[in-house]
């Protein structure tokens, strides 16, 4: 069963001067318009936060944000108003909790924060493929070399090839499948020798 909300209405009332609703319209709209969304509140914080003993402590600061917010004026769309105050509170939270003052960070694997930098196996694996993929491209003519680079680690169009090499749409077109060709073959297969002008 939910735990029903404790809200206290009066005693979040607006500190700020421009309050139009009373007590009392924002304690009926709650009751009525938000608590029905609690248990797809609740579930949305469960889905959301790691932390689920958490979950009871964050679904109140909703409310309270939202009872500070209805004493200014009551929301017109309340469902999207909740889900909306309940995501911004977990942006909040985690930006708080990833705060590290700069002169208290002095081993940064101290810290236990998950990084999203690869763990040292996969930074070996792409290394090796790195290596492979740089040996690949040695071993294609200059030219072949010039097209694929330009085309497919620049990102360069057909045309914009053509003029910055001096070459036809064709010519690049041209290049640009030898060159494929050759580095899956090294890359996947058989080691083709291109090194020669086509």
């Amino acid at each position: 069963m939910v735990e029903t909300p404790e809200i206290t209405f009066e005693n979040t009332e607006p500190r700020c001067s421009d309050a139009v609703m009373t007590a009392s319209e924002v304690e009926a709209w709650f009751i009525r318009e938000v608590l029905p969304l609690e248990a797809a509140l609740t579930s949305f914080l469960q889905h959301n936060w790691r932390n689920k003993s958490d979950i009871a402590d964050l679904r109140q600061d909703v409310y309270v944000r939202i009872c500070e917010s209805a004493y200014k004026q009551i929301p017109d769309a309340t469902k999207s108003f909740v889900f909306r105050t309940a995501r911004n509170l977990l942006i909040n939270r985690v930006r708080r909790e990833h705060i590290v003052p700069i002169q208290a960070v002095t081993d940064l694997d101290s810290l236990g924060i998950a990084t999203d930098a690869p763990g040292p196996d996969r930074t070996i694996v792409a290394r090796e493929e790195l290596h492979r993929l740089q040996a690949a491209l040695d071993n294609l003519s200059p030219r072949c070399r010039e097209a694929v680079v330009l085309g497919r680690v620049e990102g360069l169009s057909g045309p914009e090839i053509a003029i910055r090499m001096g070459i036809t749409k064709a010519g690049v077109s041209q290049h640009l499948d030898n060159g494929i060709r050759t580095l899956v073959n090294v890359l996947y297969g058989e080691v083709p020798d291109t090194r020669r002008e086509p």
